[in-house]
């Protein structure tokens, strides 16, 4: 028999921020698709499910292009930072440093640079200097290359073209991650987690909560979140999480010794450092995940760099920092199940 998987999302549509202004909010789009895409995959049942049964909104600050470079722009640009930062606890990456300096363009001006006749190795040593200058300078990529000379024989025009492609390519891809999910079923009529009897819920072996800042709305201190917390855990089912997702272990109740039922778990979240990077951090939360999750009991273990995919299994408990560990916190999820 498969496992069965409680995907709950947030419905929450916006979020009261520090300022008291309302800001428009929901589930962050990669962080549902990519593991429910896994979940499926692997064969696993999957029941889609928000607190009142209302369908889910993506957050549209989820679907900016910025979150969605291309894994090859991606990995690329992981192999350039690693050229001049050698050891990650030097690094100090930042939402800026990945959103708004051309740095993602790297693989294609370093394609276009190779077949324009520069032997590899001189376009990778021009591209990773060049990314070095924006990153300390703080400095876009591509005038950089301009104006140190380094992107000959290639001129501006050609390499704003470059990077307007991968902002392109970007924009496409959270494109189609909006429209794959608005395809899903389970996102369109989801369970009402509310109307679920306990014995339902105790017929889950696992829930997965995504991120985005939705939770923090709707999820943190909701009874019924609580009530299915507190039935998988007694049955020690996979109890996982990402990103913001955490938020809602905070509604569990407490154990017979009165502690907080995840008192004491090692868990990851989105951290305060990367919440301040944001746009809607900038302004100010109403409180943030990282801290409250360590005022409940919680041991935070996050990355050592921000930004970077990293995933914590303690017990029965998963967790995923941010939207760079949604590959991998599923990963996790499904070997909790040993399906995978």
């Amino acid at each position: 028999m498969s496992p069965r998987l409680l995907f709950l999302v947030s419905s929450a549509r916006e979020i009261v921020l520090a300022d008291g202004r309302a800001h428009v909010t929901g589930y962050f789009a990669d962080e549902a698709l990519t593991p429910y895409r896994r979940f499926a995959d692997a064969g696993v049942e999957v029941v889609v499910a928000t607190p009142d049964g209302r369908p889910p909104l993506a957050d549209p600050y989820g679907l900016e292009p910025f979150f969605h470079y291309v894994d090859e722009d991606q990995d690329f640009l992981g192999t350039v930072v690693r050229s001049f930062h050698h050891d990650v606890d030097d690094i100090r990456v930042t939402l800026h440093h990945l959103t708004e300096l051309d740095l993602a363009a790297s693989r294609r001006i370093f394609l276009a640079l190779t077949e324009a006749g520069l032997p590899a190795d001189e376009a990778r040593a021009r591209v990773n200097r060049a990314a070095k200058i924006a990153w300390q300078r703080d400095r876009r990529l591509g005038p950089v290359l301009v104006e140190e000379g380094l992107a000959t024989p290639l001129g501006p025009e050609q390499i704003g073209a470059l990077v307007a492609d991968t902002e392109a390519a970007a924009r496409a891809e959270a494109a189609d991650i909006a429209a794959a999910l608005a395809e899903l079923p389970g996102f369109r009529a989801p369970a009402d987690l509310s109307a679920m009897t306990d014995a339902e819920l105790a017929g889950f072996d696992a829930v997965f909560v995504p991120g985005g800042h939705g939770p923090m709305a709707d999820l943190a201190d909701n009874p019924d979140v609580g009530r299915l917390l507190g039935i998988l855990q007694e049955k020690q089912a996979t109890v996982a999480a990402l990103c913001h997702g955490p938020a809602a272990l905070l509604a569990a109740g407490g154990r017979e010794d009165g502690q907080w039922l995840f008192e004491g778990y090692r868990l990851t979240c989105f951290t305060d450092e990367e919440e301040d990077q944001t746009r809607p951090g900038s302004v100010g939360m109403p409180w943030m995940v990282d801290t409250a999750l360590k005022n409940c009991g919680a041991v935070l273990d996050d990355a050592p760099a921000a930004w970077t995919s990293h995933v914590v299994v303690d017990r029965n408990l998963v967790t995923g920092q941010n939207p760079m560990s949604a590959d991998a916190v599923a990963d996790a999820v499904l070997k909790s199940l040993e399906v995978l």
